[in-house]
């Protein structure tokens, strides 16, 4: 029988992705819902080449534009309501979570409420509200399976392994596009320089978050939330090469790490066919090749927004999603060409130091903080 899917974020680079895997393995998955955002030619072709039963869109026009190409067999929706309908009303298995920023956790919760299985790619889900959707996932026995590759590496490593066993998570960071940029060099830096990763091929919003390290910095309270991992066991440490993708190391001082090249259709996969392995339209890692790996200590004077992304954590309450919306509008910011790259990390912090958490907010009070922080920020 088929996995059935609802991929949210279709026409972004892990929603493309996704439906790469689909397509390497057709007879195994049918696509159920597409959500993505205006890249209608994008989301066109992928209604004709996969055939969901339902599709959502960013607004109205948008959806009457898909409604008049795709024909009477797609059900199209759009905004928030359409965005949740195909994450929780079809007959899908597993809900991909792809959309980028905080509208995911709406979603998110509805998906686990509706008994569907998560395949995490959308971080600011767990980081704006970890406690409420790691607990109703619990509640509804719905499965949290990681895509971020270093989640899904320390998701891998910890497989069979108690929980208590474990020592200390170690996320590897590559670093970004200014990784070999002192602060001195990081004036003036333009917007094409800060989207030119090293490594990935990612959409411009995670591009600039990896140069900032504040991607590094969310997947620290996520990897907190998903794994109940205190914030003082988790560290990070850059690997230029990004082919470490996380470790675990043990309190016998075993270190277990997860390998592979840089590529999102391997972690993707994995959440798609676990706790199976299937063959994947990949490369495969070939270490002779690379000859050598590197490593470095974190350095937080020189990426400061990880250093307040741990103080965020510790904090806890809403603090996490100030953190979160303000380098939201920051990046949109930048890109814009309206503040300069080093504004980004000042934007995040004099939003935090305005802000007075709630210490345990429920849904509507983390809204309410995203929205005060988006204005906060825009300023």
């Amino acid at each position: 029988m088929k996995k059935r899917i609802a991929v949210l974020g279709s026409t972004g680079s892990i929603g493309t992705q996704t439906l790469d895997v689909v397509a390497h393995d057709p007879d195994r998955y049918q696509i159920e819902a597409l959500a993505a955002g205006s890249n209608i030619s994008l989301l066109l072709k992928q209604i004709d080449r996969f055939a969901p039963r339902l599709v959502s869109v960013a607004n109205r026009e948008l959806a009457r534009e898909v409604e008049l190409a795709a024909g009477r067999k797609t059900k199209v929706l759009y905004g928030d309501e359409g965005l949740i309908e195909a994450a929780a009303a079809t007959d899908a298995d597993l809900v991909v979570t792809a959309v980028v920023g905080s509208q995911g956790l709406k979603p998110t919760l509805a998906a686990i409420d509706a008994g569907k299985a998560i395949g995490l790619a959308n971080k600011e889900t767990l980081v704006t509200a970890g406690h409420l959707v790691s607990e109703r996932a619990k509640a509804k026995g719905v499965p949290l399976l990681p895509i971020d590759s270093e989640h899904s590496a320390i998701f891998q490593c910890l497989n069979g392994e108690s929980r208590q066993e474990v020592s200390k998570i170690i996320l590897t960071a590559s670093g970004g596009s200014f990784r070999s940029r002192s602060r001195a060099e990081l004036e003036g830096v333009t917007v094409e320089e800060a989207l030119r990763h090293p490594n990935w091929s990612m959409g411009a919003k995670i591009t600039i978050d990896s140069a900032t390290m504040v991607n590094k910095g969310l997947e620290v309270i996520e990897a907190h939330w998903l794994f109940g991992m205190p914030y003082d066991q988790i560290e990070v440490l850059l690997h230029p090469e990004s082919v470490i993708h996380s470790m675990v190391e043990f309190r016998d001082h075993s270190v277990m790490a997860q390998l592979g090249n840089p590529d999102m259709r391997v972690p993707i996969q994995y959440a798609l066919t676990y706790p199976a392995r299937r063959p994947t339209p990949t490369e495969p890692l070939r270490l002779a090749e690379i000859g050598k790996l590197h490593f470095k200590e974190m350095d937080f004077e020189r990426y400061p927004c990880l250093a307040m992304a741990y103080e965020c954590g510790r904090t806890g309450g809403t603090m996490p999603t100030i953190f979160n919306a303000a380098n939201e509008v920051a990046v949109a910011r930048f890109l814009r060409g309206e503040i300069a790259f080093l504004d980004i990390e000042e934007v995040i912090s004099r939003t935090m130091e305005r802000h007075t958490p709630v210490h345990t907010p429920d849904l509507d009070d983390i809204v309410e903080a995203d929205r005060w922080a988006r204005e906060a920020a825009g300023r």
